[in-house]
């Protein structure tokens, strides 16, 4: 596993919550397309940002609070997740997430620098709950395309589309 690697998944441990399942992330050397120099740096961030957002997602679509996905969600990406929350609140149910391995791979970088493209081969368990009560957990593999965007101080995701696998 190359260094950068290693600093991104010790990045992503320190900002789970102590207690918490641990998933690992691993990022795949790849030759980014785009004019514009992808260095390590911009790498680690959108990496930092792009697994904070999956954690607040994931605590977005359990609590069924919108608000928590502000920080890290804009566009498409964020309408989409907010109409799910409003669909799990108008039928009393909620999801937990429960992420165990990223496998990311990022394809592009835009020559301005305001969008990185990446691919995120993932498994997690869904928990589905009805009012409070389980009612199934499922084991997951999906592919995510992800776009995200430089914001303030933070990569923020636009685009989040998803198959199972």
């Amino acid at each position: 596993m190359n260094k950068l690697a290693l600093v991104i998944c010790s990045i992503f441990a320190a900002t789970l919550p102590l207690g918490a399942s641990q998933p690992t992330a691993r990022v795949e050397s790849t030759n980014v397309q785009g004019r514009r120099d992808f260095n390590e740096q911009t790498q680690a961030a959108v990496v930092r940002g792009y697994l904070e957002a999956w954690q607040n997602m994931a605590a977005a679509l359990q609590q069924n609070r919108p608000d928590l996905l502000d920080r890290d969600f804009v566009g498409t990406a964020k309408d989409k997740l907010t109409d799910t929350i409003h669909d799990q609140v108008t039928t009393g149910i909620s999801t937990r997430y429960l992420d165990q391995a990223h496998n990311l791979q990022i394809v592009f970088y835009s020559p301005e620098g305001l969008s990185v493209q990446l691919v995120d081969n993932v498994e997690y368990e869904v928990q589905v709950f009805d009012r409070g009560k389980l009612q199934t957990k499922q084991k997951a593999h999906a592919r995510y395309v992800v776009v995200m965007t430089p914001a303030e101080v933070r990569w923020r995701v636009r685009v989040l589309q998803g198959q199972l696998e």
